[in-house]
């Protein structure tokens, strides 16, 4: 019969340990050390700190950066797990070279890095270019909504948290009477009981003045639409965002990345879910940075990809304004393209994410109208005229149409007024047709111009260029949210987590790393 050496586990030893042997050539944390240490000029940080006569001496910036890039690529992202790991795992005490900074320190460093993380990131950037990184021919737009450190529960527009605030009140004055009662009832029997209630008035009192104190120091937002939106106690910067794991409470983290290797360029993190807006800021952004790292009209005649929810006229506009060949589809391109002609018939009825269900009561749409081009009026499915009301007709979008109307007099006791009128109450339908070629339209440019072969193909480029960037930082490094509150602290830590991605970058596919680790 075999017998084997017998091993545990569960044991400590004393071993002799060489700190910069831990950090091996190739691997990830070798190339932040070296980075850091070597490459980035962090005499930036001095000003911070006024201890060169008197004082206690600090930990050193390039110390906690390295903790804080190793430590987000590991997915530890608060504090107290960095502080845990600098005195436990050996990669971490190498990096940190045995120093111990607690949470505090960590904490504090990366909520002040407001000033400091834009000359990083663009140094990283400048090394990425040095090691021939970027291929600067093909950008590609794109964003992903992370939750932050905010819960949705505390949202609402300034009525409903009023309206919290009120329930809270009358939970808390309804303990105060059942808490008297009890004492009444056990006068002394037990010790415990009267604490957990007290204690339980008190959180929701505090809950109260926490919203009263809200309220009494902020403004309602107010949306695009000029409606007010909802506000949140915790952190009122961050929004509610549709995704597509439901709604969450966070931040649109958007990224333009280079097609070469997929490095990011620039990265900032918005509090509103839309993107309709954001596409300037973003592509000034990447300009800046590029000018610094040496290029020359860093954006003009670049191809710029974005998917369909950058689509609408600012945008559109904004790329022309800054000269980028920009490809931009609008939200039914797909329809349009014969490649997915077919699409429909592979859906399964059942798939409720695939599958576009029809309304059981459907309604008239413009395609169930004619045009009669003897009268110019536009024919209903019943047989009546619409006249022409506006042919002028401009929507919020930019986009023209002619507006018809039809006679109050036909769809007032029309047959068909159930299937053709959504609201009972309206008094006659109203259709807009809208112009199919419109003179010095920027959307129906950009239609025909996704529409082509090059176009098609061009675009297509977008999902192999922007999306494995997500899918690295979000998947595979677990920098999947925000632990921070408030838009420039959250953008401090968007842009860490963009790092760490370039910095593999340039451990993978970087010349003078690549040596190193053969």
């Amino acid at each position: 019969m075999a017998r084997y050496k017998p091993y545990d586990y569960d044991q400590f030893m004393m071993v002799p340990v060489s700190l910069e042997d831990q950090l091996i050539p190739g691997t990830l944390e070798y190339a932040i050390h070296h980075v850091v240490e070597e490459r980035l000029d962090l005499s930036i940080f001095d000003d911070r700190y006024s201890n060169d006569e008197t004082g206690r001496t600090a930990v050193s910036p390039k110390v906690l950066l390295k903790i804080v890039f190793f430590g987000y690529s590991r997915g530890l992202l608060s504090s107290r797990s960095l502080e845990k790991a600098c005195c436990e795992n050996i990669i971490f005490i190498a990096l940190a070279c045995g120093q111990r900074p607690d949470h505090s320190t960590l904490a504090a460093f990366v909520s002040s890095l407001d000033k400091e993380i834009e000359p990083i990131f663009t140094k990283v950037l400048l090394i990425c270019e040095e090691e021939d990184l970027l291929g600067g021919t093909h950008f590609s737009l794109d964003g992903m909504k992370l939750t932050s450190n905010a819960a949705k529960e505390w949202s609402g527009t300034f009525a409903d948290l009023k309206k919290k605030q009120e329930a809270i009140e009358r939970k808390v004055k309804q303990a105060l009477h059942e808490h008297r009662d009890a004492d009444k009832r056990e006068k002394g029997k037990s010790e415990t009981e009267p604490k957990r209630r007290e204690k339980r008035i008190r959180r929701l009192k505090q809950k109260a003045e926490r919203i009263e104190k809200f309220l009494a120091e902020n403004e309602p937002k107010i949306g695009a639409g000029g409606k007010e939106i909802q506000s949140n106690v915790t952190d009122n910067e961050s929004a509610k965002m549709a995704t597509s794991h439901g709604v969450v409470q966070g931040y649109n983290a958007n990224a333009i990345v280079d097609e070469k290797h997929q490095v990011v360029m620039h990265a900032e993190a918005f509090g509103k879910g839309e993107d309709s807006t954001v596409m300037r800021e973003m592509l000034e952004g990447a300009g800046k940075k590029l000018e610094s790292a040496g290029w020359k009209e860093p954006l003009k005649g670049r191809t710029v990809s974005a998917d369909t929810g950058y689509y609408s006229v600012k945008n559109l506009e904004d790329c022309k304004g800054l000269e980028v060949d920009a490809y931009v589809p609008d939200p039914q391109f797909r329809k349009r393209d014969v490649r997915f002609v077919d699409a429909g018939r592979y859906r399964r009825p059942v798939d409720k994410h695939k599958q576009r269900y029809k309304s059981k009561k459907r309604f008239f749409s413009v395609e169930d109208f004619t045009f009669d081009d003897k009268t110019g009026k536009l024919i209903c499915p019943a047989g009546h005229g619409l006249y022409v009301r506006n042919r002028n007709f401009v929507t919020t979008d930019g986009h023209k149409a002619i507006a018809y109307q039809a006679p109050k007099t036909a769809c007032r006791d029309c047959g068909l007024r159930s299937k053709c009128l959504r609201n009972p109450d309206t008094v006659s339908r109203q259709v807009h047709v809208f112009y199919g070629n419109r003179p010095d339209s920027i959307t129906d440019e950009m239609k025909k111009k996704i529409d082509t072969p090059e176009g098609r193909r061009t675009y297509s480029k977008r999902l192999g260029i922007v999306e494995p960037v997500f899918g690295n930082i979000r998947a595979c490094k677990r920098m999947d949210r925000f632990t921070l509150r408030g838009r420039i602290k959250v953008n401090i830590q968007w842009l860490l987590y963009c790092l760490v991605h370039n910095i593999e970058k340039i451990v993978n596919f970087g010349k003078s790393y690549a040596m190193a680790a053969a």
